[in-house]
């Protein structure tokens, strides 16, 4: 090998022109950093508008409070499924920079359609949109207009926030022992960026709006997104690519149709009687080849090769492979890894449930505790702060100390596993479900007893909230950032934005399944003299109680998921891409990530 052909990366991507990547020219933390700060300003813009819509369409638009929370639920839900829309079209059509490219460019198109609405149609009169100064009525083209603006904006980022956290890795080769490792931290420091950006609008941004300054807010937010989408765009030159597959649905429907066209064909074990292209004919292009794996054995009769798995072009006396009778074992293996990634992804369901807390009860807990500190009253809301800086210390602690620590112990240079640290994120979560039951016990039992109608009338300070936010975010530094490695490093080459966008649902399916339970619950609890577990007055609920479920609950979820995780075979390439010439092939090493084993 010459030393020009080192200098290539080893997994296969390219760069901007279609050539093989040079390593010293492009990738690396130059390409990675700056994706880092487009995401922390990203995010600052999203949350700029996310975090106090509701608000904004009860002072603003004149809705009710329930018209506005589902409306908002509507809008947050929107993110959520057209992140999948920009995972499908990254995987398949455009590729990973033209989606976060585009998908940025209608986000900050919609952030600024959003400041010019609201500052020339909505504010007015001029000053309205405070907590004392309502707006007055719309025009149905004024609140056309608002609803195209934010739903520009969800399109928008929905679109590229799976994208971008894959790109983001698409710049180091996992195969080179040195980049895998800063493939791994950029995870960890991705979510970091995220979480960073959030601070700042929950806190900066949210202040100012909540005293009615929304233009100033929205257009803050419209220029972060600006400046991020040109810091993408500088990097331009400097990034690595990989080329889009093709669309996965119809690779997934050709091996269902070929096994089941095959259903009565005997399977042997091994895999020497299974079809494998060696040349340019294979179905997913550019792809490494993944080793047969023994699970969801009915799926392999797609890859045995029949009499009638060629069909003959008459036109061209050629006869050529019919990919609704016979798929490689690359393309099966494809299947297989969807289908035993489900189970562990249905086990993180639960977790976002107790995530989401942190945004719906911790915040009503903390409005009926003593939020007064001298004559300075603390919002609720900010107590979110705490997630924030936990997840930035225990990133820290995690990535300096504890990961070399284990990894020693392990004689093992990547320390614990993305599934073992999943593992730890559920139990950790259970330890914030519990302190936060025991936070209610006690402020229930300082409740002002002379005042059982005050909904504010404990003297237990807020401050004593801290510790199951703290959990919290430990826990997301373990489940989120380990969930964010865990699916991309196993989803197959051809759907890594997928395998980015199952977190995102995740979440999404987190939001839904929280609302249901607390639904279920007030429904099974309410009688005639009693008002449910939260009732609307929670000193005179037992909120304490549904904490303490959602442990119970999540300690059940920990079972199962042990179980889905000692069960889940993780995926592996035999080093070669599908269409490298036989005289061509070049040895890679499994990945890191494909090495990973669950121990319990």
């Amino acid at each position: 090998m010459t030393k020009e052909e080192e200098d290539y990366t080893l997994d296969g991507t390219v760069e901007r022109h279609g050539q093989p990547a040079i390593r010293s020219k492009t990738g690396t933390w130059v390409s990675g950093i700056l994706l880092l700060v487009n995401q922390g300003l990203a995010t600052l813009a999203f949350f700029g508008v996310g975090v106090n819509l509701v608000l904004f369409l009860t002072r603003v638009l004149g809705q009710d409070n329930a018209e506005a929370a589902n409306s908002v639920s509507k809008w947050t839900g929107t993110v959520y499924i057209f992140s999948l829309l920009g995972a499908f079209l990254s995987d398949s059509y455009w590729g990973r920079y033209k989606t976060c490219a585009i998908f940025q460019a209608i986000f900050v198109v919609g952030l600024v359609l959003l400041s010019i609405s609201s500052s020339a149609f909505l504010l007015y009169p001029k000053g309205c949109g405070d907590e004392e100064t309502p707006c007055g009525t719309h025009s149905t083209f004024h609140i056309v207009f608002f609803y195209l603006a934010i739903y520009m904006v969800a399109l928008g980022n929905g679109g590229y926030q799976p994208t971008i956290a894959t790109f983001g890795a698409d710049q180091f080769d996992e195969e080179d022992p040195k980049e895998g490792h800063s493939k791994i931290a950029f995870f960890s420091f991705f979510y970091l960026a995220l979480n960073l950006g959030s601070l700042f609008s929950n806190t900066i941004l949210g202040y100012f709006e909540d005293q009615g300054m929304w233009t100033l807010g929205f257009w803050a937010s419209a220029g972060s997104a600006f400046v991020a989408l040109v810091l993408f765009l500088i990097g331009t030159p400097r990034y690595r690519h990989f080329k889009p597959q093709g669309n996965p649905l119809s690779r997934f429907c050709q091996v269902l149709v070929a096994a089941i066209r095959k259903w009565k064909v005997g399977i042997m074990p091994g895999d020497d009687h299974l079809f494998e292209t060696d040349k340019n004919e294979s179905a997913i292009k550019g792809d490494r080849r993944i080793l047969h794996t023994e699970g969801f054995r009915f799926l392999d009769r797609a890859a045995i090769m029949t009499p009638n798995d060629y069909a003959t072009d008459e036109e061209k006396n050629t006869r050529g492979r019919n990919p609704w009778r016979l798929c490689t074992i690359t393309q099966v293996e494809e299947v297989k890894c969807i289908l035993r990634l489900l189970p562990i992804w249905l086990c993180t369901i639960l977790y976002s449930v107790v995530f989401t807390q942190m945004a719906s009860l911790f915040v009503e807990q903390g409005d009926a505790m003593k939020t007064t500190v001298s004559n300075f009253d603390i919002p609720a809301a900010s107590m979110s702060s705490f997630d924030i800086l936990s997840v930035a210390t225990f990133i820290f602690i995690y990535r300096r100390i504890l990961d070399p620590i284990i990894a020693r112990i392990k004689t093992n240079p990547k320390g614990l596993t993305e599934l073992q640290r999943m593992g730890i994120g559920l139990v950790i979560a259970i330890l914030a479900m519990v302190a936060a039951g025991v936070v209610e016990v006690f402020r229930l039992k300082y409740a002002n007893k002379d005042c059982p109608n005050c909904n504010k009338a404990s003297s237990l300070s807020i401050f004593w909230q801290i510790p199951q936010y703290m959990l919290i975010g430990a826990s997301e530094v373990f489940m989120y950032v380990g969930q964010l490695e865990f699916f991309n490093g196993q989803a197959p080459d051809g759907l890594k934005s997928f395998g980015s966008a199952l977190c995102m649902t995740s979440i999404s399916l987190g939001n839904y399944v929280s609302s249901l339970l607390v639904t279920m619950v007030m429904k099974i609890s309410t009688r005639d003299n009693m008002p449910g577990w939260i009732p609307g007055n929670l000193n005179k609920g037992r909120l304490d109680l549904f904490y303490f479920l959602l442990a119970a609950l999540t300690t059940a979820d920990l079972m199962i998921y042990i179980i889905c995780a000692k069960w889940y075979k993780c995926i592996k390439f035999d080093g070669r891409t599908n269409g490298d010439d036989d005289d061509n092939k070049k040895s890679r090493p499994v990945t890191v990530a494909a090495q990973a084993e669950f121990r319990v």
